[in-house]
This record gives structure tokens, C-alpha cells and sequence, in this order.
């Protein structure tokens, strides 16, 4: 998935002395000492990596998705379809605040709450009585709205945590005087006293999302590491099972060994085998497999997506979505696969929609898929010339460097469709989106790309465009959308639509001549595949996502070069030429000015991605282009240059990523994972002076914009659309009409407290 939203808006504040500054800071965060504990040692965070790079600042900017236009075309009926499945996936999306830390879905309950008891102006009026300032009111609200549309309290792009810009005694004046507490100041000093230190809390382990020392994660318990995520991968391998719908508890066994419980999402919650499995010995541990996982959450996303069948204009939606429905009832996979596929055969649908466990970001490991839901209507305009772009995909895809031996044997023709989005629940938007993910389905039967095409340019409004000159600053304002819109295009359908993975089937035989294909690397036949019930992201876990993102950047960078692809979209001539020399110009503007905000200095891992991908781009064009791509420090310790030589983008930098790709597309599709981190490594460590700049890079980081999504309701037989306001009380406001009742919190408390027992260290952790 293409998920490059340019962080915009104004620069925030930076904070010279840290140090001090987060003394003071954590001790105005309460009058007495914290608690000694000789199991967790708090640590402040470095000195580079102060308060300011954890706060949402005021002037935080909210825009909004507005996508009115496209669903005032639609009939009733596709109103009403577009509706139940928008509320089927903004219930699945609250899935998302189990996942991404165990204070998530008590945060949410407790501002949801406050927002729910009482209108805003009411709610500030008291605040400011008790004492609260217009500023710290403003701070509240912008924490909140992050918190929404992150679905947690760690960026979903990023996974770093961020805090309120207020203190924690500000922060408690608001909970005190709300109604939601003179109705229930019981239950919300409760709530208030659970999350107080875990919202605030900068203990180095959670700064950012990660697995063991190295940051927080729900996917796993926190008694887990690395080793203990590879024993299970081992295990799960060895049954075939795939990660995409389960979490892993490790507790201990009567005998004193360690127990790994494989947790399923589904409604049901009974022993069903061959899903379910009860306990058995591997390698000195045991395991065993149980369903029930987000049970409440997935019977209401069922319960909306039974009534949008209802509505279904064919067969093909309504097999998806019946399959869909298994799938989170039973806890099985394979019904999500078989919905897919039915996905994959609705070309062409007015109100597109894809919702499950889809991408594996944000799992430690790569292979657990976060929960998400999409509903969108059809851009006919753009879709147009996306559907000319697949017309010629096949002949596109022979001008790839890697040769017909590594390429699938046909092309399986996608459906790709500009979209405008009315609903995406998840942990952030993106820009477009190829999926199904699942192997078997990708190589042999099909896949969809879609672009979200009201995404785009809301993504880019009034954006601050450091490091470069004011030449190319001009040319990538005036041509940023367009040259991204060519990108999302080659980076979806000829980026992640290509490529073959070499395999050994089930019965011995090869998907390749194995005696004749040989490794362009090497020159020598090929010595390693993918053997049955392997997959990509099980062969490549935590490197997965960020090597085939690099894979599919590199081609659409490649493909750019092609002045037939450029006349698709519409640029000829020197137009055609800018679009080009902005696209190259932008990515590698992202990989050196943006991409190393999400790189963590203390444990030096890369928090993203799509960031990762991007910084190894652009190291490969500094350190081979021979003066292709510049980098300098015109201002010691304050700001830096990229400049980006246009005219051997069609010579020298085509060779370069050409060349990056054999090597990109050999090693995924002979699933060497081990030289592909070698690969990795050398281009993505952050040596002198790339350390250095870093710093340099985070002083002029800017928060990225918040999107605020419209709702539907039904009124009588009618849907009826309703917009809010581009700003935090707007975005307030649509999730109090989203959610208009505090049960859904009783849920969500409900399940938080089910888990607590996995995550007692991390809560411990944050009180220290």
C-alpha cells in the first residue's frame, strides 16, 4: 500500500535545552515522587528526541475529505450499500486501538465520553472556569482529534507517540469539570487514573511502537522478544498458518515452559478445529491456537455488513461480503481469501470496499495485519486514464530491468479505478492501495490497484517545502499532485503488480525451469525459492514492507522515464519533462528531509516503512550517482540543499535504479532474505553525516495533516451525507455523531481490561 501523505503545515516548536526542560517537565507532571522499582529504571529520552517531537502542536492543521460530489451521483440504493459498509468499517476500525497500545481503547473511552456528555462550548466554558487557559482548551481538543484519527495515542505513520501539549493538571481540570463526570465521577476517575501516566508518559520503551526493549506492541504480550517471535513463526510455519488475524500471548505452563496462545479474531469463541489447536509441544515451549479475539467489535462490523448485502448490486458483492462475514464470525482466513476473490472479480463496482485484517506494518514482526475498512466511490475521470495505463501494462512491464524469467508467467489484469473516499477507518489514510496481500492470490488469480484521489491533493495543502531551492520549490508546488498521481499509478499497478516469486509446489515441481533460469546476480542457476506453505512476508518479516515498498518506488521512478506513460496522464513536451523531474525530485525530497524522522536513534530501527524505502532510494543515488544527487549543509547545523541534477535522470539515474531493481527483484523473487538485509543495511544506516543531519531534519519537522471524514445516517428511507468543519472541533464532532451512545466505550473497556494481564510491565512501566 502507497501510503505517502507529505507531512504539511507549519513548522512546531523546538526545544534547544531538553535536558532541562524534560526535568522540569516530569516533575510538573505530579507533586510526589515517583515510585521506586528496581525491575524498570526510567530513562529520560535523548536529547534530540525532546518534548517538542512527541507534542501536537496547536496550530496542528485538520482538512477535509470531501468526497460530497461523488456521493450525491449515487442512487439510493448505492447510498444505502455505501452507508451500512461505512458503518460496518468504522466499527471494525476501533479494532485498531487494541492493536496499537493497551492504554488505546481507554483514551478513546474516556474523551469519547466527555465529548459525548455535553456540546464543546459547553464543555470549554466550564474548563475555562475551572481555570483551564484558551490555549491548554486548544491543546485538549487537538490531542483528541489526533487520537481519533490515529486510532491510538501512536502516529500511524511514524508509530511514535505523541502527548498533549498540555500539562497533566490541565488536562484533569478538563476531565473534573465535564458532565460526563458529574454524571459519573466514579467511573471517570477510574478512567482518568488507568491512562493518566501512560498518556504522558516518555520511558524510552514507549516512545515508539516495537517489540520488547525496543518499544510497545499489542500484537504480541510484552514478556515477548525477537526470539520469542521467531519460535512462533517457526511453529506457525510448520501447521501453515498465517499470522494476518491473530495475536501471540506467551504466559507459562503448569510445567514451568513457556505457553504461546495463537489468538484468532473472530465472534466465535468455542473450540473449532482444524482453526482452533489445543496445546503441543515444540522446541522446549508449547502452543496452542484460540479464537474470540475483538469479538464484540467484529459482531458489529458483521451485523452492518449483513444489512449492506442487502443492498449489493451483484452476486460478486454479495459472495464478498458473505465471506467477509464467515471470516470474522469463525476466526478463518481462508473465507477472508475467498471473499477476496470474489473482490477481485467485481471490476469496475460504483461503491468500492475492502475490510479485514489487511496491512502488517505496525506487527514487529511483518506479518499481523491491522485492521481496516474502506468504502469509496468511483472517479470516472481519473479512472479513465488509469484504465489506459492497464491497456498497456503488459508492454510497460517488459521495459523492466529484471528480464522475463523473473516476471510472472501472464499478466493477471487488474481493475484500477480512481477512487474518492467516503470512509477509512485504520490508523491513517493512504494514497492508493494494491492489495489483496495474500500470495496465492497476487501471483496466479489477480489483485486490484486503487488510487484515492480526494487524498491526494488534501494531503498537500499548504505544505512547508524546506531544503531545496526556490526554483525547485516552485516546480514542485505547481507539479507535486500530478507527478504524484503518476507515481500512486506506476507504484501500484506496475510497482506492486509485478514480479514473480520463484516456487517449489506441494507436488515437487517448479513454477520455473529450474535448469535454465539462471540469477542475473550471479549468472549461475537458481539456488534458493520459496518451498510450500512460505510466503513473501514469512521469508522476509521485518524487512517485508519496507523491501517491496523500495521495489515498487524504484519502479514507478524507472517507469517515469517513458514518455508514453506520461502522455496517459496527459503531459507532453516540456510539461511531460517537469512532471518527470518533480517525481524523482519529490521522492528523494521525502527520503532526505522527511524519511529520517522515523528513524530511532537509541535503537536504530526504522519506524516506517514506506520511510525506510525512500532513504534508500535517495542514499543510492548520493553515494552512486557521482554527483547525480547533492546533498550539503549550506548553514552548519540548520539546514541543508538537495539538489537533484535533471538532466541525467534518463542516463545515469536509470541505469542506477535499473540495476537496484535486478537486484531488488532477484533477491524477493528467490526469497533470499538474508542478502537482501545486507542490501538493506548499507543503504539505510544513517553513517556521518546522515546521523548528523537527523537532527537538522528535526527541526524543521512539521506535523502531518489530520483528515476529518464525513458520515452518513439514515433519515427515513433516505441517506443523507453530513460534512464537518476542517478543524479539531469538527473533527470532535464527527466522531461523537460516528459514535452516538457510550456503549461502544463499555466495549472497548471491556476488552482493554481483557487483555490488561498481557501488558502489567508497560503500565508499570509508564507509572515509574
Amino acid at each position: 500500500m502507497f501510503r505517502t501523505l507529505t507531512i504539511n503545515l507549519n513548522k512546531c516548536r523546538h526545544f534547544n535545552n531538553a535536558d532541562s526542560f524534560i526535568s522540569k517537565y516530569n516533575r510538573s507532571l505530579s507533586g510526589i515522587a515517583p515510585p521506586q522499582s528496581k525491575a524498570i529504571q526510567p530513562v529520560l529520552v535523548n536529547a534530540m528526541e525532546d518534548k517538542a517531537n512527541f507534542l501536537l502542536p496547536n496550530n496542528q492543521r485538520f482538512v477535509e475529505l470531501d468526497s460530497s460530489q461523488a456521493f450525491n451521483n449515487l442512487t439510493n440504493k448505492e447510498k444505502l450499500y455505501a452507508h451500512y459498509l461505512s458503518k460496518a468499517a468504522w466499527n471494525g476500525g476501533l479494532i485498531v486501538l487494541l492493536q496499537t497500545s493497551p492504554e488505546s481503547p481507554k483514551i478513546f473511552s474516556l474523551l469519547h465520553r466527555i465529548f459525548l456528555g455535553e456540546p464543546l462550548d459547553k464543555l470549554k466554558e466550564s474548563a475555562l472556569k475551572a481555570g483551564v487557559s484558551e490555549d491548554d482548551f486548544k491543546a485538549f481538543l487537538v490531542y483528541s482529534g489526533g487520537l481519533f484519527a490515529n486510532s491510538g495515542n501512536y502516529k500511524g505513520f511514524g508509530d511514535t507517540k505523541f502527548i498533549p501539549n498540555l500539562s497533566k493538571e490541565a488536562f484533569e481540570l478538563i476531565v473534573k469539570s465535564s458532565k460526563a463526570y458529574d454524571d459519573d465521577n466514579t467511573h471517570m476517575t477510574k478512567l482518568w487514573q488507568k491512562v493518566q501516566n501512560a498518556i504522558y508518559s516518555l520511558a524510552p520503551r514507549l516512545t515508539s511502537l516495537g517489540l520488547a526493549n525496543k518499544g510497545v506492541t499489542t500484537y504480541f504480550s510484552c514478556n515477548c522478544t525477537e526470539e520469542d517471535s521467531n519460535l512462533v513463526n517457526d511453529w506457525m510455519k510448520t501447521k501453515r498458518i498465517e499470522a494476518y488475524i491473530c495475536r501471540t500471548f506467551k504466559t507459562t505452563a503448569d510445567d514451568g515452559l513457556p505457553l504461546y496462545t495463537i489468538h484468532l479474531a473472530s465472534v466465535e469463541s468455542s473450540p473449532k478445529p482444524p482453526l482452533t489447536m489445543e496445546k503441543e509441544k515444540y522446541k522446549n515451549a508449547y502452543f496452542q491456537v484460540t479464537r474470540g479475539d475483538y469479538a464484540a467489535l467484529l459482531k458489529l462490523a458483521n451485523e452492518n455488513l449483513a444489512k449492506a448485502m442487502e443492498y449489493a448490486a451483484n452476486d460478486n458483492e454479495r459472495n464478498m461480503l458473505k465471506h467477509y462475514i464467515n471470516s470474522f464470525k469463525e476466526g478463518d482466513l481462508n473465507e477472508h481469501k475467498e471473499g477476496s476473490r470474489f473482490w477481485i472479480k467485481d471490476k469496475g463496482p460504483i461503491i468500492e470496499t475492502y475490510q479485514g485484517f489487511i496491512e502488517t506494518y505496525r506487527d514487529p514482526s511483518g506479518q499481523r495485519g491491522e485492521f481496516e475498512g474502506f468504502v469509496a466511490m468511483v472517479n470516472k475521470e481519473m479512472s479513465k486514464k488509469f484504465g489506459t495505463l492497464v491497456d498497456g501494462a503488459e508492454r510497460f512491464i517488459k521495459l523492466l530491468p529484471w528480464g522475463q524469467d523473473l516476471e510472472k508467467d501472464t499478466f493477471l489484469r487488474p481493475d484500477f479505478t480512481s477512487l474518492d473516499v467516503l470512509t477509512f477507518s485504520g490508523s491513517g489514510i493512504p494514497a492508493g492501495i494494491n492489495i489483496p496481500n495474500y500470495d496465492e492470490i497476487r501471483q496466479n488469480e489477480g489483485f486490484k490497484n486503487v488510487s484515492l484521489g480526494n487524498v491526494i491533493p488534501a494531503a498537500y495543502k499548504e505544505s512547508v517545502i524546506p531544503f531545496l531551492s526556490e526554483e525547485d520549490k516552485k516546480l514542485l508546488e505547481k507539479y507535486r499532485v500530478a507527478s504524484f498521481e503518476v507515481q500512486v499509478g506506476l507504484h501500484e499497478l506496475l510497482g506492486h503488480g509485478s514480479g514473480k516469486l520463484l516456487r517449489q509446489n506441494a507436488d515437487g515441481t517448479f513454477n520455473f525451469d529450474k535448469e535454465k533460469v539462471k540469477n542475473p546476480l550471479t549468472g549461475k542457476q537458481i539456488e534458493s525459492w520459496y518451498t510450500e506453505g512460505e510466503t513473501y512476508d514469512s521469508k522476509f518479516t521485518t524487512l517485508g514492507s519496507a523491501f517491496e515498498e523500495c521495489r515498487a518506488e524504484a519502479v514507478g521512478l524507472y517507469l517515469s522515464l517513458e514518455p508514453e506513460i506520461l502522455k496517459i496522464f496527459g503531459y507532453e513536451g516540456q510539461e511531460a519533462q517537469d512532471v518527470t523531474y518533480v517525481n524523482w525530485l519529490s521522492l528523494m525530497w521525502n527520503g532526505a528531509a522527511k524519511a529520517t524522522e522515523m528513524y530511532q536513534p537509541s535503537t536504530k530501527t526504522w519506524l516506517q516503512a514506506h520511510a525506510r524505502a525512500r532513504f534508500v532510494l535517495m542514499r543510492l543515488l548520493e553515494l552512486e550517482g557521482d554527483g547525480l544527487l547533492v546533498v550539503s549543509e549550506p548553514h552548519p547545523a540548520h539546514d541543508l540543499l538537495l539538489t537533484l541534477d535533471r538532466h541525467r535522470l534518463a542516463t545515469d539515474g536509470k541505469r542506477i535504479i535499473g540495476e537496484f531493481l535486478v537486484k531488488l527483484q532477484t533477491l524477493k523473487a528467490t526469497g533470499d532474505s538474508s542478502a537482501a538485509e545486507q542490501l538493506f543495511d548499507r543503504y539505510s544506516r544513517l553513517d556521518e553525516p546522515w546521523s548528523r543531519w537527523r537532527d537538522i531534519v528535526m527541526l524543521h519537522k512539521q506535523p502531518r495533516n489530520i483528515f476529518v471524514q464525513p458520515n452518513t445516517s439514515l433519515k427515513g428511507e433516505e441517506v443523507e451525507l453530513k460534512r464537518y468543519p476542517a478543524s479539531a472541533e469538527g473533527m470532535v464532532a464527527s466522531w461523537v455523531e460516528r459514535f452516538p451512545s457510550s456503549t461502544i466505550d463499555d466495549v472497548l473497556e471491556q476488552l482493554a481490561d481483557t487483555d490488561s494481564k498481557y501488558f502489567a510491565e508497560l503500565e508499570s512501566l509508564a507509572a515509574a
